[in-house]
C-alpha cells in the first residue's frame, strides 16, 4: 500500500513539476519573444530577409522600376555627366565635380553602390585607387583615410580624416566579404579589420582618435583635434553598427550595439519636436553646432538623415515608434512646403535661413533631387496614403541641369540612386553566403 501511494504521489509530483515547468517554458517563451519584438521591430528584415518595394505597391510595374534604377546608374556611373572615372586596368574614382576633387564621401558610396548592385569589377576599382592614393599606410593616421585630393594633379586638399567616409568603407568591405568571398584578389574582410584594428589603436597620439568618441559612442566629426568633440547627425548610421557588431568579429561588439542605440537616442534630440529637422552639425547632447563656414540650420549634410533614419527603420527596426513619428513630422513639414517646390536649406524650426550655404558656384535656393529621394525614402517608415505623393515627386523627377545651369550629378545623383535603391527594395544587409 505505502508503494502503491508512494508511486501515486510521485506522478502527481511528476505531473505538478511538468506543469510548473510548461508554465515556466510558455512565459520564458513570452518574455523572449516580447524581447525580441523590442529589440529588433516588428518583422525587420534582419530577420525576414525581405524589403519592401514601395515603388510596386504605388503601382509603378517591375519592368519600369528596373528601367529607372539602370538609368539613374547610367546617368551618375556612366554617361556624359558621369562622376566615376576609370584609371588603367584595375581602378577608378568618384570626383566631386563642382568642387573639383574626389572625396572619400563619394568613393566609399560609389563602393556601397557597387556591392549592392553586384558590380565587383567597380567595388575592387575604386578599392585600389582608395588604399592606393588617400589611404594611410602608417604614423598617427595609419588605415585612416585622407578624405579630399585633387585627381587631376594628385595633391591631397587634406591629409585628415571625415569620419563618414570611413564609416561607409568598413560597412562595403564587409559586406563585400559576405558576397563576394575574401579569395578573389582582395581580402575585403582583412580590409576592413585594418581599419577597424587600427583605430581601437588611436588613443590621442598625435592628435589622432578613434571614428568614434569612446566617451560618448557617438561617431566624430573628424577623428582629429577639436572635431572629435562634435558630430554630423548624418554620420549617424545605427544600422551600419548593427552590422559591425554581426560581421566584424573583433571583440567590440557589444560596443557597437551600444554606439547604435546611443545614435538612435541622439537622433531623438538633434531633430527638432515640430518640423523633424536637424542642423547640419551639433554637439553630443544634440544641440545645434555652428562652424566657421556658416551658421547651424539643415542643410546639404543635413539631407542623409532621413534616408538613415528609414534604413535603420527597415533593417534593425529597433526604435519604430519614435522614427514613426519622425517621418509623419518630417512628411508634414515639407508637403507644407509645396511636395514639387519645397526647397532645400531651413533653419531647424522651419523658417527661411538668412545665410544661403552655397554649391557649385551658386548660391541659391532649389527643389534639389536629393533631398526628394531622402525625403521620400521616409514612405518606408509613414505607410500612411499619402506618403505616396513623395514616392511619385521622386519617381517623376529627373537628374538633369537646371535652368541656370547648375548641376550635381555628385552629391544630388548619389543620394537620387541611393533613395531609388532604398525604395526598390535593393539597398540591403548582405549576409555571408
Amino acid at each position: 500500500m505505502k508503494m502503491i501511494l508512494l508511486n501515486i504521489s510521485l506522478k502527481r509530483k511528476c505531473r505538478y513539476l511538468f506543469f510548473l515547468a510548461a508554465i515556466n517554458f510558455l512565459f520564458e517563451a513570452d518574455i523572449t519573444g516580447q524581447t525580441k519584438k523590442n529589440a529588433v521591430g516588428t518583422n525587420p528584415a534582419i530577420v525576414t530577409g525581405k524589403y519592401p518595394d514601395l515603388f510596386k505597391e504605388a503601382g509603378y510595374s517591375q519592368s519600369d522600376i528596373d528601367k529607372k534604377i539602370q538609368k539613374a546608374f547610367y546617368d551618375v556611373f556612366e554617361g556624359p555627366g558621369k562622376v566615376y572615372f576609370e584609371v588603367g586596368d584595375s581602378m577608378a574614382y568618384v570626383s566631386d565635380l563642382k568642387n573639383h576633387d574626389a572625396r572619400t564621401e563619394g568613393l566609399s558610396y560609389g563602393m556601397m553602390i557597387a556591392v549592392q548592385l553586384d558590380k565587383k569589377n567597380m567595388f575592387d576599382r575604386i578599392w585600389r585607387w582608395s588604399k592606393k592614393y588617400l589611404q594611410h599606410q602608417d604614423g598617427p593616421r595609419e588605415a585612416y583615410f585622407a578624405w579630399s585630393i585633387n585627381p587631376q594633379t594628385m595633391k591631397k586638399n587634406s591629409e585628415g580624416s571625415a569620419s563618414d567616409g570611413e564609416l561607409y568603407y568598413i560597412t562595403s568591405l564587409l559586406f563585400a566579404a559576405n558576397r563576394w568571398g575574401n579569395n578573389t584578389g582582395i581580402d575585403y574582410y582583412g580590409e576592413a579589420r585594418k581599419i577597424l584594428d587600427a583605430m581601437w589603436k588611436k588613443d590621442g597620439t598625435g592628435n589622432i582618435f578613434n571614428l568614434i568618441n569612446t566617451t560618448s559612442k557617438q561617431i566624430s566629426f573628424v577623428p582629429e583635434g577639436n572635431g572629435y568633440t562634435w558630430t554630423d547627425p548624418s554620420y549617424h548610421l545605427p544600422a551600419f553598427y548593427e552590422v559591425w557588431a554581426l560581421y566584424a568579429k573583433d571583440g567590440h561588439e557589444q560596443f557597437y550595439k551600444d554606439c547604435a542605440d546611443t545614435s538612435r537616442a541622439f537622433l531623438h534630440r538633434a531633430c527638432d519636436s515640430v518640423t523633424a529637422l536637424n542642423a547640419d552639425y551639433t554637439e553630443f547632447s544634440g544641440k545645434a553646432h555652428t562652424t566657421r563656414w556658416a551658421p547651424a540650420a539643415f542643410r546639404y549634410d543635413s539631407w542623409r538623415v532621413p534616408m538613415n533614419i528609414a534604413m535603420d527603420y527597415v533593417w534593425f527596426g529597433k526604435d519604430k515608434l519614435w522614427q514613426q513619428d519622425y517621418a509623419k513630422r518630417l512628411q508634414h513639414f515639407f508637403r507644407s512646403k509645396g511636395v514639387n517646390t519645397f526647397e532645400d536649406q531651413f533653419n531647424t524650426d522651419g523658417s527661411a535661413p538668412e545665410f544661403i550655404l552655397q554649391a557649385g558656384g551658386f548660391k541659391k535656393l532649389r527643389h534639389s533631387i536629393g533631398l526628394v529621394g531622402t525625403v521620400a525614402s521616409t514612405a518606408l517608415i509613414n505607410k500612411e496614403k499619402n506618403s505616396t505623393e513623395f514616392i511619385n515627386e521622386l519617381w517623376n523627377a529627373k537628374l538633369q541641369p537646371y535652368e541656370d545651369g547648375y548641376f550635381d550629378p555628385y552629391y544630388d545623383g548619389l543620394l537620387y540612386l541611393f533613395s531609388l535603391m532604398h525604395l526598390s527594395g535593393r539597398y540591403q544587409i548582405i549576409k555571408p553566403k
